[in-house]
Parts: C-alpha cells; structure tokens; sequence
C-alpha cells in the first residue's frame, strides 16, 4: 500500500466535498439551484465547460488513441470550433429572449408542449447513458488506486459527488469545475513530464521512435465517394464535419452544456466562456494524445529494461502507468487530477438531470393541475430529491456500462445516435418558420430510426453519425411540413 499516494488522494476527496458542500447557504431559489443566480464570471464557466467536455473518458480514452493509432482524433477537435461559432450565432440568441432554465422550453415556445418533453426525454436518456459510460470510467481508475472491486468503486465517487451537488446545486458545480480543472491541468502536465523522464534521451528519442512509426500523423484528406469512406473514423472530412455536428448537438441543444451558458450574466458573456473553451480543449487533447504517444515508446520494448506487458484492458494503460511508475506522491496527485475530471462531470450531469426533469416535466404538470406553482421551499426540496434519484440511475447504468468496450468511443457512439434526431429538430426550431410541432416529431422520429438502423446494422464510423440523423430529421420535417402545413408559432 503507498499510503502517501493514498492520502493525498483521499484529502483530494475530503476537501472537493467539503469545497462544494459550503455553496448550500446560496441556494435559496431554483434560480439559484439550477443556474448559480447567474452571477459567475464568463471564464469560470469557461472552465466548467471544459470540465464537461474533457472527462475521464479523455483522460483514460485519448492516450490510448494514440497509442493505438496517431494524432488523427485532434481533426474532429478542429470541428469542435466550427461548432462553437455554429451555437454562438444560432442558438445562443434565442436561450436569452427571456428567462429560461433549460434548452428545451425554446421548444415548447416554437413548437409546442408535446416537443419540449419528447426532446427533454432525449436529453435524459442520453445523458444517463454516456453519463453511465463516464461512471465506470471513474471505476477503472479507483479500482486501480484502492484495488476495491468496479461497484464499490462506483458508489464510492458517486456518493461523494452526489453530496456536494444536493448541497450545492448548479454554484457548487461552477466552482469546483475550476479547482478541478485547474488540478486537471497541473496533474496532466506533471504526468506528462514525468512519463518523458522514464524514456533514455527523452524527447528526442520519442521523436526517433515514434515518427518512423507515424505517430504524429495529423491530417487524413483522402477522399472518395464510396461505402468504405463513410467507415474511416478520422479523416479530416470525418472530423471537421463530425466534429461539427457532435458538438453543435452537445454544446447548443443539450441541457449539460446549455446550463452553463444560460448561467453566464450576458449573452456576451455565453459566447465568450463558449469561444475561450475551444483553446483549453484544443491544448488538453494535444497533450493526452502526446502522452500516447511517449507510452508507446515506453511499452515499444526497444529498451533492455522495458519489455513491458501491456494491461488487459487499453483504458488501463495511462492510469495503471501512473499507479505502477510514478514517484510516490506525485501518483497521488495525478490520480486526484483524474478523479477531479471525473467528478466534475458527474456533478454537472446529476444537476442538469434534475433541473431537466423538474422544469420541463414537474413543474408543467402541477402548474396544470393545481393552475399554479409549488414553492420555492418546496421546489428547492423536489430538485434535490431529484438529484438522489438521478444519482441512483447513474450507478445502475454504470454497472451495465462494463460491457460495452472502449470508453471514449462507447460514450461517444452512444450520445451520437440521439445527438442527431435533437440538433435536427433544433434547426428547424430556428431555421424554419413553417414547420409545425407533429412535423418537427415525425422529423425526431425518423432521424433517431436512421440512426438505430446505422448503429446497428452499417459499418459507418461514429463520427458521421450526428451529421447523418440531424439530415434526415431536418429534410422529414421540412417535408412533413409540406405535406401538413405548419403555424408560425412565436
């Protein structure tokens, strides 16, 4: 047992907790609760979103990639910016007309009741699923460190996280996002400096390794109108245009990422936490796919004192090495920077699950039946009971979630077959004005179909999916509208 490693891990824990717990005094209101007041700075909620966006399935998921492969996944990162100039003149203008809690109340105002719900239901099971996948992501690292089994390993992140989200709500998350994000970035570096002084002649012996070898291969611009294109994962045509779609969907329709923008205090501010994002990601992907590549060398066996068995499982490969190579106490503090990625994440998706589920289907409800609302005491009360039962699904998904392979790609696959059904029919929310609610559903439907028909029977690389499913739901809906006409709703 490395018992330093251990207590700084669990300091890490101990602290986070207490850190996020003290936001309770400042939740007086669902405002509050769900959207922090609105009062954080742009660059805090910068840096919350890339908590969101930069998971434990990047730490654990990117190194492998490039251990693998090359340098080939940063191609769809450069259609993450496409996507963020996207939302910034699309939707970000519509989520401040007004006070809004959630993305989907920009629905019922263009389409109607039954769209809000049907495309909040969407958000809910998507984010429970990829939240689930994300869950055991968080187990493989704590299993490693504790060497408890994968369930305990589970509820043990998952009870401390859910603490500090019932007591914080959306303010706690913000500000635990930047401590965590900052440690997330310091453990990252760290990592990869030390990782580098375990290979003899450091850099430039990577360079005379890993080269030969292509992995610093970037850009893939083949091109062909055939079957077998649509099967390659990263070209730059795959990336740029998946890229784009996958985050457009993420970042502009669901409610994980759409929370943080409308807590921004202006528009002005949404875009500019939005905009200043891309560049932290843009650097994180860059140095997790590097230190793919310098675990390539180091596992090469090209060195007397390197033949090296590889883990069982490759999403084992970057935090085992931490675990078994680096130095005492330094192992600690990285394993603390995987777990503040981790938990940062959970934190969010337990909030934005709750505010979806008690403002676009609570809420509605009592406000029909009783024609009023409850109270702010009452709702406070519900949005945390809320939180624990969110908190439950998501420790149940996760267990399911140890069998579906690869967790970068398995998070990334299983949000992309709803992603593109839910862009589809945000489009035609603020590109058309025509299309009317039973045409925008049947669009929805026919785009989630494609996709299950794609995911399951097509050979067809992941990252066309958003592209393809928000196709169909936008040229069905267009013609649906034809067939059925539409009323212009405000």
């Amino acid at each position: 047992m490395r018992y330093l490693d251990l207590a700084v891990v669990l300091i890490y824990l101990i602290g986070i907790t207490w850190f996020g717990a003290r936001f309770r005094r400042s939740q007086k209101t669902l405002k509050d609760y769900f959207l922090g007041g609105r009062n954080a700075p742009w660059w805090a909620i910068s840096l919350s979103i890339v908590s969101a966006e930069t998971s434990t399935l990047t730490i654990i998921g990117t190194p492998t990639l490039a251990f693998a492969g090359n340098l080939g996944f940063l191609q769809v990162v450069f259609g993450y910016l496409l996507a963020r100039i996207v939302i910034s003149v699309l939707f970000i203008p519509h989520y401040f007309r007004g006070e809004m809690y959630t993305a989907y109340e920009l629905m019922e105002r263009r389409f109607g009741q039954r769209l809000r719900r049907l495309t909040a239901a969407t958000f809910l099971v998507i984010r429970a699923l990829a939240e689930g996948v994300r869950v055991f992501a968080i187990s493989i690292v704590i299993s490693i460190v504790l060497g408890t089994g994968e369930i305990a390993s589970i509820g043990l992140i998952l009870c401390l996280t859910l603490f500090y989200t019932f007591e914080g709500g959306m303010t706690a998350v913000i500000w635990t996002d930047v401590v965590q994000m900052c440690l997330y970035v310091f453990g990252a570096v760290l990592s990869f400096f030390v990782i580098l002084h375990h290979i003899p002649g450091g850099w430039g012996q990577v360079l005379a390794v890993a080269g030969p070898a292509g992995k610093f291969g970037l850009f893939d611009f083949s091109f062909h109108l055939s079957p077998a294109f649509f099967t390659q994962k990263y070209t730059f045509c795959a990336g740029l245009i998946g890229g784009c779609f996958l985050t457009t969907a993420s970042h502009g329709t669901e409610q994980l990422m759409v929370q943080r923008l409308l807590a921004a205090r202006s528009q002005g501010q949404s875009r500019g936490a939005l905009l200043a994002s891309w560049v932290v990601v843009f650097l994180l992907f860059s140095l997790f796919l590097l230190i793919g590549v310098i675990l390539f060398v180091f596992y090469s066996g090209l060195y007397s004192d390197f033949h090296l068995p590889l883990p069982a499982a490759k999403d084992s490969l970057y935090p085992g090495f931490i675990w078994d190579y680096l130095p005492t106490g330094v192992a600690g503090l990285v394993v603390a920077a995987i777990l503040a990625a981790a938990m940062s994440n959970l934190s969010a998706a337990l909030n934005s699950l709750a505010s979806t589920t008690i403002i676009d289907f609570y809420r509605p409800l009592v406000s029909r039946r009783r024609g009023r609302q409850d109270s702010e005491a009452r709702s406070m009360g519900l949005a945390r009971a809320a939180t624990v039962l969110w908190g439950v699904v998501l420790f149940l998904v996760g267990l399911l979630a140890r069998r579906w392979g690869s967790v970068l790609e398995a998070g990334l696959s299983i949000a992309s077959v709803a992603y593109g059904g839910l862009l589809g029919v945000f489009l035609l929310g603020v590109l058309t004005r025509r299309v009317g609610e039973k045409a925008a559903m049947a669009g929805m439907a026919a785009g989630f179909a494609t996709m299950v028909y794609v995911w399951v029977f097509t050979p067809i690389a992941f990252t066309w999916y958003v592209a393809i499913g928000t196709g169909v739901t936008f040229l069905v809906g267009c013609l649906g509208s034809l067939v059925r006409g539409g009323a212009v709703r405000a």
